[in-house]
This record gives C-alpha cells, structure tokens and sequence, in this order.
C-alpha cells in the first residue's frame, strides 16, 4: 500500500467495504485525487440503460473489472440491468461536466450532520475528483461523507437512506438516544429556518442588523451540533449579500479559515446520487431527438 494514502479499504461487518483511517489525518487534509472512469454528459438522447450499458462496454478490461466491483442493493435484478444499478448507487456530482464513477471515492460511507468527516469535489480543470478531511480523523476510525441533505431530521435521513441505498443509517447521529436524537433534530431545523430567514436579506424583508443577528445565530447552533461542512458557504453568502446592501458594518464571529476553506469544499458533494438518475429516466422520452436534463438540483 502507498505510504502517503492515510486509508486502507477493508470488508465491514454487515456493511460492505469501507475506508479506514491508517494514521490520523488532521483536518484540511488532501485524502484521495480520483480521475472518473467515464462520465455520463449532461445531455443525453439515450435511455439510462443504454447509456450506461455503452460506457461500461467500452472501458478497458481493469476499469470493467473495477466498475462491477462496486456495490449495488437490489440482488434480484437481470444482468442487463446490473450496470445501471451499480451507477445509480455510486455515481457522483462532476458538476457542468455530467455525473461519474469514481471507484476508490465510492467506498467512502455515509453519515449524517456531525458524523461525516470528508468532503469531495469535482474540479474540472484538473479533470478529478478531490477529497479533503473536515475534521481530524483518528487512526482507526471510519473516513465517512454523506449522500444526503443531513439537516433533514433522522427519520427522513433512515427513510430516504433505506429506499435509495438498501441500508438503515447506523451512524453515530442517526444512532444517538431519543432525547440526544430530538435535540440534534431541532439544531438541524433550527438552522434551516434561520438561513430561509436569512436569505430574505436584501428584499427588504429584514434589516442588516437584523440579518447578522441571524448568522450569529446560525453560527452558534452549527458549532453546537458540530455541524460545520457549509460554514464557507455560509460565510459567502453573507459577504455577498453584504456587498449588494451594505447597510450596516458587518462583524462574523472569528473563525479557523485554514478549517474553513477546505470546509468550502461541501458546495459540490455530491448528496443523493440516485437522485440525479431519477431526473434523467423522469426527462428520457424514448430516445430521437429528446434532450435529457442531468442538472443537479442541489449544485
């Protein structure tokens, strides 16, 4: 193995293959630069099965065989619909640039709110896929990120986990005691709500103050749930709509920027990738002519 990848996939109990943290890996860290083996374009004329059925038959013989190691949930399906299978349930945002699989990517698990660890972005010059450390990861713990909004409250996050993926999330947020579980929820909906508030700056809806009152706010409840993977956005979105108002002096509570910028990353997780399959078998027509939309609606 490559001393310099501070991971080692191994087999989990009851839950497939994974990444495992072979030293500790310090927030901000470069974990893992994956160039894709095919992506699918963001328009296309061809059914979803046959679009993928094409790009799978004309990969080389180790990029077919690492294709169809990747896993799928469905045991029951025919061989012809295997591979749409296995992209639905592994492919990843590559932003303007179509929707891809990425092998070595794929085998990061997921978790909710606090519990992911790692983000990944498409960057399109370089052509890869790139994955960095949000928080300090301990040698022997799990390298997860998520597939899903995790400001969802949990029972939605199980639902939509168990429907598009096979499996019931386990991880250390979905799996806190009742109580500890409400509270996280709360935080969760508590900054949804403040950011639709806040989002109204500008339209005369609130004040300036009024507004960096709330991002305060949102500030605080993120650092109580640990959530942090949008604090850049967040800031973003605050020096924007400052720069198109400002009407009052704008003051954000210190932060870690080297923590930050590597946190800036979470703009282009791919959350939901079955999602961006159901939007291309909701637009195919039956192929002639017929544009497909692979827009990703959380891009």
């Amino acid at each position: 193995m490559d001393d310099s990848v501070p991971f080692k996939v191994v087999e989990l109990p009851g839950r497939g293959k994974g990444m495992i943290a072979t030293r500790r890996i310090e927030q901000g860290e470069l974990l893992l630069r994956e160039e894709p083996l095919f992506l699918v374009p963001p328009t296309t004329n061809e059914s979803p099965t046959s679009i993928i059925a094409n790009l799978v038959a004309s990969l080389s013989p180790s990029a077919r065989t690492a294709f169809f190691a990747l896993a799928h949930h469905d045991t029951t399906l025919p061989p012809p619909a295997i591979p749409l299978a296995i992209f639905e349930t592994n492919a990843i945002n590559a932003g303007e640039d179509g929707i891809g699989i990425f092998p070595r990517t794929a085998r990061l698990n997921h978790g909710c709110s606090s519990a992911f660890n790692a983000v990944y972005s498409w960057r399109h010059r370089e052509n890869a896929l790139v994955v960095h450390a949000i928080r300090r990861i301990e040698k022997g713990q799990e390298l997860l990120t998520t597939y899903t909004d995790t400001k969802r409250p949990r029972r939605e996050r199980r639902a939509f986990t168990s429907e598009s993926y096979g499996f019931k999330c386990q991880c250390a947020v979905c799996t806190l005691p009742p109580a500890l579980s409400a509270a996280s929820d709360a935080r969760l909906e508590k900054l949804t709500q403040l950011k639709a508030r806040f989002t109204t700056w500008g339209s005369g809806a609130i004040s300036g103050a009024v507004a960096i009152g709330l991002a305060r706010e949102m500030w605080a409840v993120g650092e109580e749930e640990g959530y942090i993977s949008e604090w850049v956005l967040f800031i973003f979105d605050i020096l924007f709509r400052y720069s198109r108002v400002n009407t009052t002096p704008l003051f954000v509570a210190p932060f870690d920027y080297r923590r930050g910028q590597l946190a800036a990353d979470a703009a282009h997780v791919a959350a939901a990738h079955k999602e961006y399959v159901q939007i291309l078998t909701h637009y195919h027509q039956g192929g002639n002519g017929v544009s497909t939309s692979l827009t990703s609606p959380l891009s």
